[in-house]
């Protein structure tokens, strides 16, 4: 059983850098590596083939969790008509830097050309081989409340690969309306439901309250990968992935971050002083704030 926050990654005990990035190298014959200088786009070998994704079953999970970033950037650039790229634009635009990116790209085989960089389109269609991208995956998503609701109604899961096939509640009353041309279906009709539409990811917005025993349901269905919304850490069996997304924690996080800037001064603004602490000096300038 694999379990992460969305923000988590796992290192594996391969020999690495800081990144979790194997430094040099390939353990996968006949795929082509960066292992030199760093500093420009490395040029392919010629004649290598553009692989398909299966000789990468094994990445370290800090590149896997890059990689959807890099297809976000590399798609924007298409979209703008760019036929190549850079290795520094498109770390830029993907939030890393592009040391980097040369050495995730390296586990995938190297199609940049020193002087010119990636071909989008290349890059594009070997990102998604190996994300599992070349067709429209289908995924259940149980529990239709006010969250549910939007994530059955977001576009713009389409353009990244996935298709929602199947709406699941537990409220009968909700059993029979339609969100986003999708019938809602009851909860006990998930194995047939997953069986028709072969289903093996579900994405699970119900109450914390149900989320174990739909998890639980899901599983005995078939399926094989779960993001979950609801606030709590699922037990799933090993051989099931469950990706956790705690919305609350995100902006607890920021919380800190905010709270850490105030009492450093880092926004500008006088430091916090909790309260019972020294007094403020006096004076109208350079007083500080206590809350």
């Amino acid at each position: 059983m694999t379990q992460h926050r969305a923000d988590e990654t796992a290192h594996t005990a391969a020999p690495s850098d800081k990144d979790g990035s194997p430094v040099s190298g390939s353990a996968h014959p006949g795929v082509v590596t960066a292992t030199g200088n760093l500093s420009g786009d490395v040029a392919a070998v010629a004649g290598d083939p553009v692989t398909t994704g299966e000789e990468f079953t094994e990445l370290p999970e800090a590149t896997v969790a890059r990689l959807p970033e890099y297809l976000r950037a590399l798609n924007s650039f298409a979209e703008a008509g760019h036929e190549t790229v850079s290795s520094e634009a498109l770390a830029q635009a993907a939030g890393v830097n592009s040391a980097k990116l040369r050495k995730d790209l390296s586990h995938l085989g190297s199609y940049g050309t020193r002087g010119v960089g990636y071909e989008v389109a290349v890059l594009v269609d070997q990102i998604e081989a190996v994300l599992g991208l070349t067709e429209r995956r289908a995924v259940a998503l149980v529990g239709v409340g006010n969250l549910g609701h939007a994530l059955a109604g977001y576009a713009g899961f389409a353009s990244r690969g996935f298709r929602f096939a199947a709406l699941l509640d537990a409220d009968r009353s909700r059993v029979g309306e339609r969100i986003n041309g999708l019938t809602v279906h009851h909860i006990d009709d998930v194995d047939a439901v997953v069986r028709e539409h072969r289903i093996s990811i579900a994405v699970i917005a119900t109450p914390v309250h149900a989320a174990q025993a739909v998890a639980d349901r899901l599983v005995a269905a078939g399926v094989t990968s779960i993001l979950n919304f609801a606030p709590c850490v699922l037990v799933v069996p090993e051989g099931v992935d469950v990706r956790m997304v705690d919305l609350a924690v995100e902006l607890q996080i920021l919380s800190f971050h905010e709270r850490r800037k105030a009492l450093t001064g880092a926004t500008g603004q006088h430091p916090i002083v909790p309260r019972g602490t020294e007094s403020s000096p006096s004076g109208a300038n350079g007083r500080v704030v206590s809350r």
